[in-house]
């Protein structure tokens, strides 16, 4: 179970100075942290990706698409889900694209072992933050901001499940294959949209 330390979402100004730090530096732990600020994912589902997991839908607009790997299982069947990728994740998922290596990872630098190394990521992540952000806020914290971000738009809760790969209550929805990417990406501009009138 997660710590009390790491309920605590981060604040809004907070997530914009991190944000805009991250594209200042603009180096590959820059991009993870971006693409987990404006995702909600889990650190290791977004270290895990690879370079084929961000995907482009029909009209040519970017998602994550997060199955488990060998090198990287996901924590529950509710986590396997497409992510789109809107904000800062989608300018840390064009960074990524962008590379010319050959390494089939987004993030190599986690991924050099048979395992991807989360804690690596999260330790030298972690310590990244503390200088932007409330002492007691972790690289955990983004999940939770997401769920307050997308509470704040009046998101439905199960969209907002969806989004970020939570359990799910009530057996109905077991059934059928959840929202379309276009009905998540809506929500997630919204959220998108606000950050922009807070931040303005």
């Amino acid at each position: 179970a997660a710590g009390v330390a790491d309920r605590h979402p981060i604040p809004q100004a907070g997530l914009l100075a991190v944000q805009a730090e991250c594209r200042r530096i603009n180096d590959d732990m820059r991009w993870l942290v971006s693409m987990v600020s404006d995702t909600g994912m889990r650190l290791a589902e977004a270290a895990g990706l690879l370079r084929e997991d961000i995907c482009e839908d029909e009209a040519g607009r970017l998602f994550a698409k997060l199955r488990p790997h060998p090198w990287r299982r996901l924590k529950t069947k509710g986590s396997e889900r497409d992510v789109p990728l809107v904000g800062e994740a989608r300018w840390a998922a064009q960074q990524v694209l962008s590379q010319t290596d050959h390494s089939p990872f987004a993030f190599p630098r986690y991924n050099k072992k048979d395992t991807t190394n989360a804690n690596s990521a999260s330790a030298a992540l972690n310590k990244w933050l503390k200088e932007h952000i409330p002492e007691q806020c972790t690289m955990h914290s983004f999940r939770h901001s997401m769920r307050d971000r997308l509470r704040a738009v009046e998101c439905p809760a199960d969209i907002v499940d969806q989004i970020g790969g939570w359990q799910t209550d009530g057996v109905g929805h077991g059934y059928g294959s959840g929202y379309p990417l276009d009905v998540l990406r809506k929500w997630m501009k919204e959220v998108a949209k606000a950050d922009m009138v807070y931040g303005s």
